[in-house]
């Protein structure tokens, strides 16, 4: 009885149509990033070196990248709602679930033999939600940048006027 309420829950957490990223591809993992009051899209481009619990609304998956000459690595939930969305740019062929030995390796001893695949059939996978609020984040930015640009006429229009005061003083005095 427990388990089904814990079941029924996990599910309620998952997110219903997800891209099928396996070891070897190359992905763009689109990430909200909260900074004080504002959000932002970052997106984290790199090789998924494993791929954990698939089935599971804590499936996770580890993405490497080289940045200045140094590997960067980030584990991303795939179920979470900080990602917004998970694109598959190449797809590789390997032979393991977890490609460990790629840390040790740069230049052409890091390379995958690329494989072709239908690029846009597998990424064509619809979040409604997240569509919207990817929608609703760039509809915030439009006004802010426009609130910026009001506040900043408002301030010129200010100027203007002080300074129209100020030689319409001198005017009077001469």
């Amino acid at each position: 009885m427990s388990f089904e309420l814990i079941k029924k829950v996990n599910d309620a957490q998952k997110k219903t149509n997800v891209v099928d990223a396996r070891s070897g591809d190359t992905v763009r993992v689109h990430q909200k990033i909260k900074e004080g009051n504002k959000e932002r899209i970052q997106i984290f481009e790199g090789v998924v070196l494993r791929t954990d619990r698939r089935n599971s609304h804590t499936s996770r998956i580890t993405v490497r990248k080289v940045a200045s000459g140094v590997g960067v690595e980030k584990s991303f939930l795939i179920h979470s709602p900080l990602v917004e969305k998970i694109e598959i740019v190449r797809r590789s062929k390997v032979r393991r679930n977890y490609l460990s030995f790629l840390r040790d390796r740069s230049g052409k001893g890091a390379r995958l033999k690329s494989v072709k695949f239908d690029r846009e059939g597998l990424n064509n996978v619809h979040d409604e939600a997240a569509e919207a609020e990817e929608l609703r984040l760039k509809e915030q930015v439009k006004v802010d940048a426009e609130a910026r640009l009001a506040e900043k006429a408002a301030e010129k229009a200010e100027l203007e006027a002080k300074a129209a005061e100020v030689e319409a003083s001198h005017a009077a005095e001469a």
